[in-house]
């Protein structure tokens, strides 16, 4: 198995997904919806990953190298158009996590994510949202204190230094708040009903 060109792949998948980010974050097109072009990104990344994943398992740090296991978690993170895909990745990589193969920051992040795509509370706080008073602040989560537990367990900052470094850097990348935040949110519940996150 030639594991080195696989993780070039790999890295390949993460550069254009951050290249795109780029590119809609200097037009100011990062807040104004799912945008079409990073969603096609997304879901053709998300199947290169899943072919990868089908051939070699999940792409652990002893296989690929830090670098691409990092940038296959970011693929993954990025899938949200595909609920089977991220749920089937959230268990490889607690395996590879439990098996010291992973990044368990990578595994809390995940987790959140699909907890808040699920409208359920998150256990780290790592997600973000506008608020109605227009800023950044950490999707549902069940207890600050149990939340600042488990993010110090795994080398996290506090949710209250990680929500001040969020709104610096929208406020650095020139990102505003949804003119509409009801409206938003109505779409985003719509959105995650129709690719099968919600019912």
């Amino acid at each position: 198995m030639d594991y080195k060109s696989i993780a070039e792949n790999i890295i390949d998948l993460k550069n254009s997904d951050l290249a795109l980010r780029n590119k809609l974050v200097q037009n100011g097109q990062l807040s104004e919806g799912y945008n079409e072009e990073m969603k096609e990104l997304h879901n053709r990344n998300a199947k290169i990953l899943s072919d990868i994943i089908d051939t070699i398992g999940y792409p652990t740090i002893d296989k690929v190298g830090k670098e691409a296991n990092e940038a296959a978690w970011l693929v993954i993170q990025h899938s949200i158009g595909q609920p089977e895909f991220m749920k089937k990745c959230a268990k490889l990589l607690e395996k590879a996590v439990s098996e010291n193969k992973a990044n368990p920051k990578s595994l809390a992040y995940l987790t959140d994510r699909i907890a808040v795509l699920e409208g359920k509370p998150q256990l780290y706080g790592t997600q973000f949202d506008w608020d109605e008073h227009g800023n950044l602040s950490p999707n549902p989560f069940d207890d600050l204190t149990n939340v600042n537990e488990r993010r110090k367990s795994i080398g996290l900052i506090t949710l209250e230094e990680q929500t001040e470094i969020i709104r610096r850097q929208a406020k650095n990348e020139n990102q505003s708040p949804p003119t509409d935040i009801e409206n938003r949110k109505q779409e985003i519940e719509e959105w995650k009903r129709n690719v099968g996150w919600t019912k």
